[in-house]
């Protein structure tokens, strides 16, 4: 069956001839707006134009400038566009680049700033003394505290974070693994253990998720064994519950990490001893264990604060297993 055309009443096969001269000629209509080498290279050198134009305008040396990327220096500045969003010309950072180095070398570990989308808004310099990272290598890995973390306390930071939010004022506490350099990884086995301690702070009133900041202190706590090594006894002691954690038994050298007698927490709930805050991810590292959950020494392995007898919180890290109808805990004391 052949269907003819409208206009001419020819088979379809010869429609487009038949059409306004002004339809065929519509493609071309565009011909002028084709990519082509000569217009692709032009955006390119614009594209570079621009790109040392923002790099010529960061704050850091001209060596520094020189081996910056253009993945860096794009990277560093949308951390100086989030910093003067958070902190006009008109108002000095608390925490802020004007820092010197003889001041920073006097604190434990490093500065931390985020917006209130956990963007990174500024970092230390003296970053690179923890984690063998610079701040432009640092931000290689992404643009938010999540990109720098283990990726296994995402959730439990989140949340924390969330609260603060909510709070301003209210000081959080969390421990994870942030990522190091490759050299510092092959010295120290692994990456390194950070305790982040800070509070969101409202930079002018009212508050708002644009006028907000988070101000943290990242402290390096003592780096835990990798699978495999075996732990300083003198840093380690182990303990016993039922399924319900509560405790059955507890080596002796539990005194000397925490203050008490083993008869004093034989009966007691694990539970007693958590911080608050850490309650919700020892319940979850609970469950794993409990269950059968998981795969991996990670599954059961978590870094929460206890409370000592002496009132003091002291960080354990805290590998847990089933043993039948028991959970054992190896508790490591971080400093």
């Amino acid at each position: 069956m052949t269907i003819f055309c409208s206009h001419c009443h020819r088979p379809l096969q010869a429609e487009m001839s038949c059409l306004p001269s002004r339809a065929k000629q519509a493609p071309s209509a565009s011909r002028p707006f084709r990519s082509t080498k000569s217009a692709s290279k032009a955006r390119r050198d614009q594209i570079n134009a621009e790109l040392q134009a923002l790099r010529s305008l960061l704050p850091i040396s001209a060596q520094e400038k020189e081996r910056l990327s253009y993945l860096h220096t794009m990277a560093l500045v949308c951390l100086r566009l989030r910093g003067a969003q958070l902190f006009p010309p008109g108002l000095a950072p608390p925490a802020g680049p004007a820092l010197g180095t003889e001041l920073l070398s006097l604190l434990p570990g490093f500065l931390l700033v985020l917006s209130a989308d956990s963007k990174l808004v500024y970092i230390s310099e003296n970053v690179a003394q923890v984690l063998g990272l610079s701040v432009v290598e640092l931000l290689a890995q992404g643009d938010t505290v999540f990109d720098i973390l283990d990726g296994r306390v995402g959730e439990d930071v989140h949340k924390k974070l969330l609260l603060a939010r909510e709070e301003p004022g209210r000081e959080v506490t969390f421990v994870s693994e942030m990522r190091t350099s490759k050299a510092f990884r092959l010295q120290h086995g692994g990456n390194r253990v950070v305790a982040v301690c800070g509070r969101f702070v409202a930079l002018c009133w009212p508050p708002s998720p644009s006028t907000t900041a988070f101000l943290a202190l990242c402290t390096p706590v003592v780096q835990s064994p990798t699978d495999g090594e075996a732990a300083s006894q003198d840093d380690v002691f182990q303990s016993m519950h039922l399924l319900d954690m509560t405790f059955i038994d507890v080596t002796e050298s539990v005194t000397y990490h925490l203050g008490y007698h083993r008869e004093e927490l034989v009966g007691h709930s694990w539970y007693s001893l958590l911080h608050p805050e850490d309650a919700e991810l020892a319940a979850a590292q609970h469950r794993a264990v409990a269950l059968g959950a998981g795969a991996g020494p990670a599954a059961g392995t978590a870094v929460l604060r206890v409370l000592r007898k002496d009132r003091a919180w002291s960080w354990l890290r805290v590998w847990a297993r089933r043993d039948g109808g028991c959970i054992t805990c190896t508790c490591r004391c971080l400093r």
